[in-house]
């Protein structure tokens, strides 16, 4: 346990475990190329560049969100875009990160 647990703290993976826990929808912003490659089971692909026309869409699924990419850098882009329109949603960074926690 790191001492920022000990303090009363979240981690990352404590967040992304809490959201999973309500049922979050796992929003892959990578290519599609990128996803075919391998991506967080039942995860739903669009594209970073897609993000701006898919915002209603998202926000109709009505879950929490947990946004994932390859590294976390188009992931945490797409959170801020995100949050800015209201939607409850975190950056859970590489996929790998999120697939790891639902085994």
């Amino acid at each position: 346990m790191g001492m920022f647990n000990l303090l009363g703290g979240k981690t990352k993976t404590d967040s992304i475990e809490e959201y999973l826990q309500k049922g979050a929808v796992v929003v892959d912003v990578r290519t599609v190329a990128e996803f075919m490659e391998g991506h967080v089971s039942g995860s739903k692909n669009i594209p970073l560049n897609e993000i701006d026309s898919n915002i209603e869409e998202i926000k109709q699924l009505d879950k929490p969100i947990i946004a994932v990419c390859r590294s976390g850098a188009r992931s945490g882009t797409a959170t801020n875009i995100l949050k800015d329109q209201g939607v409850n949603i975190i950056n859970g960074g590489p996929w790998q990160t999120v697939a790891d926690l639902m085994k």
